[in-house]
């Protein structure tokens, strides 16, 4: 049957092989069953939510392992391809930091706009008008976009690491070990969060398969023994929580009707939602493609023409994912980078994608132990992934000004500014000003969305 349906002798592998791949694909991503949920719901403490106004922590860790399960297993069915999908890093920061934080908006808010961003990708995805969207975009601010949500999200790990606090003269600043009214367990947490990136490096350098996950696992109990020898001092109040997984209360497989089903639409026609839609769409859209695209090439996946088949399958996967996420209370659902890894141990059809999904679906009944995990320890996860995305730059041709400066701009509004969406902004707008003055948007052939798009950004600054 699996030959039949995978066609494994036609793909040149054998079930042995695509559940090794499966595993490590898994082992490679596990770590956003961690990270997600402290990342989606960092503002409940930070705005002081309570009751229902707080985003569940738990439920976002099932609707986070249910949508990747649902997801992954669509790519198989639909694409049969050995790609993995869950909650895109960057997308997660997006919606905690910029639409609930900067923004203003409830994460009720927030799950519509990923909801009605999964709508318009399905509606894409059953035509051509993603490949012309896609084509619109030069790919210098493709390229700029993913080096600059790198950059964002490793901002946020080295925040939530504590490494990085706040500072009235400077902004921002290393941690100061010795100022007033810091605590030990605040400098264990910062100490433990640095070592947790060295770590992490190490197994990264060394090749170490799931070397980000066990990088977390490696932080998480060097923190659980500081906590057992006395050097972190559990304080709730002061935001230091115990890190020794809680199996009292049982699994709380009910906490998924907290964030389930709970979209907000009534700000669905401000100009404002609508631009926290694109920002989703876009980024969801150009990573999708480009790690699919990326991660075949390297795969002997591409026709003669460098495209791939099935990929209309593919991206359905990954629209569905995101409509079905956001139903159930996650972020942007998109296609994981993660899966060169399982590739690379040849994985060629959706019999790895199966695996998977399957380790995601048993993962729900683990969740006292990922939602321990503190955020001294996914910091590390934040700040290695962020370097990933960052070599997208590399591609970029800094010899072309008109081309870098657009490039360089959006990459360093979205730390600086603190919002995806604004970098995306910037980069359209000062890309379309700048060769249009200097006369080189004739030979470039910018498209008309492209001055549709730096026209409404415009129009957006002046009135908004």
């Amino acid at each position: 049957m699996l030959e039949r349906f995978f066609k494994l002798k036609e793909n040149k592998t054998n079930v042995r092989t695509e559940v090794l791949a499966g595993l490590t694909t898994f082992m490679t991503m596990a770590y956003i069953l961690a990270v997600n949920p402290s990342t989606m719901t960092a503002f409940n403490d930070i705005l002081g939510l309570e009751g229902s106004a707080r985003m569940n922590p738990s439920g976002v860790f099932l609707a986070t392992a249910i949508a990747s399960c649902l997801a992954t297993l669509l790519m198989a069915l639909l694409a049969n391809y050995p790609f993995a999908l869950a909650p895109g890093m960057g997308l997660n920061a997006y919606f905690a930091y910029t639409v609930v934080l900067a923004m203003g908006y409830s994460w009720k808010v927030a799950l519509a706009a990923v909801f009605i961003e999964g709508i318009i990708f399905i509606i894409l995805s059953l035509t051509n008008v993603r490949e012309a969207i896609f084509n619109s975009i030069p790919m210098t601010l493709k390229l700029a976009v993913g080096g600059g949500i790198g950059l964002f999200i490793a901002f946020i790990g080295l925040q939530n690491g504590g490494i990085v606090e706040g500072n009235p003269a400077t902004l921002v600043q290393f941690h100061s070990f010795h100022a007033e009214g810091v605590t030990q367990t605040a400098n264990v947490s910062v100490i433990l969060a640095i070592v947790g990136v060295i770590i992490t490096s190490i197994l990264l350098i060394k090749k170490v398969k799931g070397g980000i996950l066990l990088g977390i696992l490696a932080t998480w109990i060097l923190g659980i023994i500081c906590e057992v020898t006395g050097l972190y001092v559990v304080d709730p109040a002061a935001g230091f929580y115990s890190m020794f997984p809680d199996f009292s209360g049982g699994l709380q497989l009910s906490a998924i009707g907290d964030v389930a089903f709970k979209m907000d639409f009534s700000n669905i026609l401000s100009l404002d939602f609508v631009v926290v839609v694109f920002a989703f769409l876009f980024v969801d859209v150009f990573d999708t493609l480009g790690t699919l695209i990326g991660v075949a090439s390297k795969s002997d996946m591409l026709d003669k023409d460098g495209k791939l088949p099935r990929i209309k399958g593919a991206l359905m996967a990954d629209a569905v994912g995101t409509v079905a996420g956001a139903s159930l209370g996650t972020s942007t659902v998109t296609t994981y980078v993660e899966s060169a890894t399982g590739v690379s141990e040849g994985g060629r059809t959706g019999l790895t994608s199966i695996v998977v999904a399957v380790l995601f679906g048993l993962s729900v009944f683990l969740s006292p132990i990922f939602l321990a995990i503190p955020a001294f320890a996914t910091a590390p996860a934040l700040i290695v992934v962020g370097f990933y995305m960052l070599g997208s730059i590399l591609k970029i041709d800094f010899a072309d000004m008109s081309e870098a400066i657009p490039a360089f701009l959006c990459l360093i509004a979205m730390p600086f500014m603190y919002s995806i969406s604004e970098g995306i902004a910037v980069g359209i707008i000062s890309y379309v000003i700048i060769n249009l003055v200097t006369g080189k948007a004739k030979e470039k052939k910018i498209s008309v969305l492209m001055y549709v798009l730096a026209v409404l950004f415009i129009l957006k600054y002046i009135f908004l």
